[in-house]
């Protein structure tokens, strides 16, 4: 099923209804359900958002944040209750924190709004409606996020970092400064909750692609300060670095301790086969040998041409190792060649290239051809 049809499907509108009436005995659950279901059908999934919350909007009575306050009463008591199993919730309630977004994102409502927003982001991530009201009530809104930060709810705490992200993806962007972003997380990073972690994880890995040197530092101080456990700041550190290491940056490995450019030679890359077919496996082998001891991350890249003529490149982890002087490590891997959802294997000339830290060898040339 896809993601459209079980998020947000006929049956899940049906119990917005019945739940929203259970709390509001004025609401015609029957109407409101047939209005959505009319349209449900033809519409992505932030476009069944939207088309609840507008026909919430229709069937409420009273002010919009009378509104509002009927669908906070329409939660089950917890987000147990209501048959939340993740840390994320179910997008059964994503109307709802896009009904604050839509219908009470202006002064006169702003604190009802920032607070109901705390609650429902208990039942379903609220961090993409946060961003409009960062966008149109920053000052007001920091404060707010601020107190999440030190909530006594994980979820309510991840609000803090996630909201706040540079880059958070398929929401808008918001005009934050770096360092008022780094201040909420200042308070995350030693969070007790992997869900908060790793929040602030893919926030550092955000701002990494415009700033590294701010990431490193920040690490370090983080690293210096010493209040989180080693076992959580090592995956923070590796979940916000990961792009660069796929990219061989050379301060992102130092920092991790693997030397930039590692004392190994690698001997030719060894194909089973150079000619394969979509859905084939291409196998490889090589050796690699060490002239001194060295903490190493291996990987290997496959790249080929798009249609527009871009270089197009997949890097894949392979290998940790730390190696002494003279040691020689086998590697070896098979890796399907495959079309996906995202990516189609077209015909054409691809290479395969091992990446020892951050420094690439000479690659293999093989061939996909027509199946």
């Amino acid at each position: 099923m896809a993601e459209k049809e079980h998020a947000i499907s006929p049956a899940r509108i049906a119990r917005i209804g019945d739940e929203v009436k259970a709390a509001c005995p004025r609401f015609d659950a029957k109407a409101f359900t047939r209005e959505v279901l009319a349209d449900l059908p033809r519409l992505e999934l932030k476009a069944r958002i939207t088309r609840t919350s507008e026909a919430l909007r229709s069937h409420l009575p009273g002010t919009a944040a009378e509104a509002v306050d009927i669908l906070l009463r329409s939660l089950p008591p917890t987000p147990e209750a209501a048959g939340i199993t993740n840390g994320s919730g179910l997008h059964i309630y994503s109307p709802h924190s896009d009904f604050v977004a839509r219908y009470c994102r202006n002064s006169e409502d702003l604190e009802y709004a920032l607070t109901a927003l705390a609650r429902f982001t208990q039942y379903f991530t609220a961090e993409d409606a946060v961003r409009y009201f960062l966008r149109d009530f920053p000052d007001e809104t920091l404060k707010a996020v601020d107190r999440w930060a030190r909530d006594s709810d994980f979820r309510v705490r991840r609000l803090a970092s996630e909201s706040t992200r540079p880059r958070l993806p398929g929401s808008i962007r918001v005009p934050l400064g770096v360092d008022v972003a780094l201040a909420v997380l200042d308070q995350l990073y030693a969070d007790s909750s992997r869900y908060v972690t790793t929040s602030v994880a893919n926030h550092m890995h955000d701002i990494a692609f415009d700033d590294l040197d701010l990431v490193l530092a920040t690490l370090t101080r983080w690293k210096l300060a010493g209040p989180a456990e080693e076992k959580e700041f090592d995956f923070i550190v590796r979940q916000a670095l990961r792009t660069r290491l796929k990219t061989g940056h050379a301060a992102a490995y130092e920092f991790l301790g693997f030397p930039a450019d590692p004392p190994v030679q690698l001997a030719p890359v060894h194909l089973e086969h150079t000619e394969l077919r979509d859905g084939d496996t291409l196998a490889f082998a090589v050796d690699l040998s060490a002239n001194a001891s060295a903490r190493l991350r291996v990987s290997y890249v496959i790249s080929s041409t798009t249609q527009t003529g871009k270089l197009r490149q997949k890097v894949y982890f392979l290998k940790e190792a730390v190696t002494e002087a003279g040691q020689v490590l086998q590697l070896a891997k098979e890796h399907v060649v495959r079309s996906t959802a995202t990516s189609t294997i077209r015909p054409g000339t691809y290479t395969l290239e091992l990446q020892v830290n951050s420094r690439r060898f000479a690659p293999a040339e093989f061939h996909v051809v027509e199946g």
